[in-house]
């Protein structure tokens, strides 16, 4: 019998996780919440941007209210609303999801990706009451933070020997991210005497604080602190990238690193580097290939450096990246349900496989 699944949120990550809920058939979609008032009453089928067919109907109309959707009683709820700049909001919704007695796979909010340690214990407490209360769980993952930060990294620690660090990167284009809100909240194309909110002090610490204390958790190491760094580069000219007009001087790259302390030395490290344009800040570390590329380092016996390159046949290396962690959270579905009550991680859950997504197509050869 098919999973009954409701979603929230059809931006960037939402529209090809709904893509994914409509043409899976282990999935039964039974509602869409939306945020745009434009988008309330249209199929869902429209909602789902890039990865599904044109002309496709499913019945199963938008509404603009969380209750309506909680209505048509899911299992689980795929939940890709906005955090970043809503955190209130969205935790406010897990929970009453939670306490309604639905289970909760989503891309937001990123802080219950793995909160202990990051998030004061109060407001963790109230999460897992929700939970408690519903009998009910909840998995936030995605990309980066997400399955680059966790997942991989897991897999190859677990053939080391010894392991002195950990360093898990992302090296990228975004002139063809689509996402002004978060372009805006990095600083692009703001001027260089700006500090946009992720560079305020202790933001990234916390943006990426629960990826390095979830591989600390899982690599037993004790971080006494999370430090943080970053640098930036301004545009040699006046261009234009997908959200809009990049000015000369404004920012053009940004790197960031944050650090996962022990004993004086960098046991976890993850690392940004963010252009607008190729040939800016050339002494980076470059993609592995292509405008975009992952890379995940270990440092021990035996040593690893393994780089992933997202790659699609509808977009290029931002897009795939968002359709991997759109598939991340979707795959995880079954297991959600199946885990027990609470805030579950990339620690707790099975191996998700990816069992039933076999579809075989002419571009395979055989």
């Amino acid at each position: 019998m098919a999973i009954r699944v409701a979603h929230v949120g059809t931006g960037n990550v939402g529209g090809l996780a709904l893509t994914e809920l409509i043409t899976n058939p282990q999935f039964e979609l039974t509602g869409v919440c939306v945020s745009t008032p434009e988008k309330v009453g249209k199929d869902a089928g429209d909602l789902c941007g890039v990865g599904l067919d044109p002309g496709v109907v499913t019945g199963v109309a938008a509404v603009g209210d969380l209750d309506a959707l909680l209505a048509t009683k899911p299992e689980c709820v795929v939940y890709c609303a906005m955090g970043d700049t809503r955190l209130p909001d969205a935790m406010a919704d897990v929970m009453r999801i939670l306490a309604a007695g639905i289970n909760v796979v989503g891309s937001s909010p990123g802080l219950l990706q793995y909160p202990w340690g990051v998030m004061p214990d109060k407001y963790i407490d109230r999460v897992e009451d929700a939970a408690r209360q519903g009998n009910s769980s909840i998995f936030i993952t995605g990309v980066d933070p997400g399955f680059i930060n966790d997942l991989i990294p897991f897999a190859l620690a677990g053939t080391c020997q010894s392991i002195e660090q950990v360093r898990c990167m992302e090296i990228a284009d975004y002139a063809t991210y689509d996402g002004a809100e978060v372009m805006h909240y990095m600083g692009f194309g703001r001027p260089l005497d700006e500090v946009p909110m992720l560079l305020q002090p202790g933001i990234l610490g916390i943006a990426w604080g629960t990826a390095i204390r979830q591989l600390a958790a899982g690599l037993g190491i004790e971080i006494d602190e999370i430090s943080e760094s970053y640098q930036r580069e301004p545009a040699p000219e006046d261009f234009d990238i997908a959200v809009g007009h990049v000015a000369k001087g404004t920012m053009a790259a940004l790197q960031f690193e944050i650090r996962g302390m022990s004993k004086g030395r960098a046991a976890i490290v993850i690392e940004h580097i963010t252009r607008l344009r190729p040939d800016l800040r050339p002494d980076w570390a470059q993609p592995a290939a292509g405008g975009g590329s992952y890379r995940v380092e270990i440092t021990g016996e035996p040593s690893y450096a393994v780089d992933i390159v997202p790659s699609s046949r509808k977009g290029d290396h931002n897009h795939a990246a968002i359709v991997g962690a759109a598939g991340r959270i979707v795959n995880a579905v079954p297991a959600v349900i199946a885990a027990p009550p609470g805030i579950r991680t990339t620690l707790d859950l099975p191996l998700v496989t990816g069992k039933g997504l076999y579809a075989p197509t002419t571009l395979v050869s055989t």
